[in-house]
């Protein structure tokens, strides 16, 4: 009898990080976890071979805890998918929408279906978890309440759903990467359009940042991401996430690397990895 492999993810059973797992990942067994901490550490000690990890979302934008766990994890990116967002309401078996009085989930994934509730006339109440949400209503039976949360989370915990994809954007996706705590990992093959992510801090000169992109500009490399974010609350120790087109190997990219290691204090590639088809539906 084989072991399945697990692959980490953060939330309860029936997130939309668990739906990923499920989709991409079929044949890897879901590990849950109460914090993105935990899930990467489920990954660097080797109990998950991989982890699925969200990073930025359509409309509510990045994740802010991932891009300060991910410069010290010692994890790889190795791939990226994206995965449109769907909620439905759910509720207890047999209970009928005009029923439904309160309904409770996470407060972004109530902003996402705002009008949609609206309509129905219903009181909303936060929730620290879309598939939470459904798992405590399934343990505290009430025919007044519903849940807004994926399909899987009514699959999961015997519930009905009552309305089907309630979302008010359509364009709403989450953008997942692929962990994996293998420090290198076989390069994605090079008939693959690949994206490079990486991290740098740059040094306390004038126009240090200017000058540290500037490298990407004359080479022609096209830059999909940049984001700061502070380390250890200091104002000045600020530290750059950023994604770009191409692998290190490019001579473009390559000539961009160089530049930016001159200005820099810090720079360490956390993963090369096949783009995403979806990127092109985009």
């Amino acid at each position: 009898m084989s072991i399945l492999k697990k692959i980490a993810f953060q939330g309860e059973p029936g997130a939309n990080s668990h739906e990923a797992c499920r989709t991409y990942f079929p044949d890897y067994e879901a590990y849950p976890c109460a914090t993105f901490q935990e899930a990467f550490e489920a990954i660097k000690s080797g109990v998950c071979a991989l982890g699925m990890i969200p990073i930025e979302n359509s409309i509510a934008g990045r994740v802010a805890d991932v891009h300060h766990l991910l410069p010290a994890s010692g994890l790889k990116i190795i791939g990226e998918r994206f995965k449109p967002i769907r909620f439905q309401l759910m509720a207890n078996a047999g209970v009928k929408l005009e029923d439904i009085k309160v309904v409770a989930s996470m407060p972004i994934a109530l902003a996402q279906c705002r009008n949609s509730l609206r309509k129905l006339g219903v009181t909303t109440e936060s929730a620290g978890d879309t598939a939470g949400a459904a798992k405590a209503l399934a343990l505290r039976p009430d025919p007044t309440r519903g849940a807004v949360a994926p399909a899987l989370a009514a699959e999961i915990y015997g519930l009905d759903i009552l309305a089907s994809d309630i979302e008010d954007e359509r364009h709403n996706t989450t953008r997942f990467l692929v962990m994996t705590a293998e420090t290198s990992p076989e390069p994605p093959a090079f008939t693959h359009r690949c994206v490079t992510s990486f991290v740098f801090k740059v040094r306390n000169l004038p126009a240090a940042l200017y000058k540290a992109m500037g490298g990407f500009a004359t080479n022609g490399v096209n830059m999909t991401k940049l984001e700061s974010y502070m380390e250890g609350g200091a104002f000045t120790a600020t530290i750059f996430y950023a994604e770009v087109d191409g692998r290190p190997e490019d001579r473009s990219l390559a000539l961009a690397f160089d530049e930016l290691r001159f200005f820099s204090e810090t720079f360490e590639i956390l993963g090369v990895y096949p783009a995403d088809p979806f990127r092109d539906r985009a």
